[in-house]
């Protein structure tokens, strides 16, 4: 399939796993540390919870942000018609780097690993961006 449609609702899926795992680790670690909802209601209320509870939620907010601009270049790209074999391969690329560094961050967490990951991501991401606008303005 050649578009960028199928990439990009794959990492909205994602985000949505990711958010499911979040509060199956958050909800029971807050009952065990006698938290109760309201306990959350300000930035780092939370940062006592163990590191797998913490984990998800850090990596869920990180699907919040350098995301975004993949969807905002995914469906530029799609909308300007200029969803090539490339720009799709390199769409799938972002997804599975950033998959890959979910599954590090919520799992074992190392820092280096997931660094890596994320700058391999941010670079597939550059390259898309960096190709549709030589497209479109070279």
């Amino acid at each position: 399939m050649n578009t960028l449609i199928a990439p990009v609702m794959a990492l909205t899926a994602w985000s949505l796993v990711i958010w499911l795992w979040m509060y199956v680790q958050r909800l029971p670690a807050m009952t065990r540390a006698g938290l109760k909802p309201q306990d959350a209601r300000f930035p780092g209320s939370l940062d006592g919870l163990p590191n797998i509870a913490r984990q998800a939620a850090d990596n869920y907010n990180h699907l919040m942000e350098q995301p975004t601009i993949f969807y905002a270049a995914a469906l530029a790209i799609q909308v300007a018609g200029h969803g090539d074999a490339l720009a799709v391969k390199l769409a799938w690329a972002y997804v599975g780097l950033r998959v890959l560094h979910s599954l590090v961050q919520i799992s074992v967490n190392i820092v280096l690993v997931r660094f890596l990951l994320f700058s391999l991501s941010t670079i597939t991401l550059a390259w898309m961006v960096v190709r549709e606008l030589l497209v479109l303005f070279g």
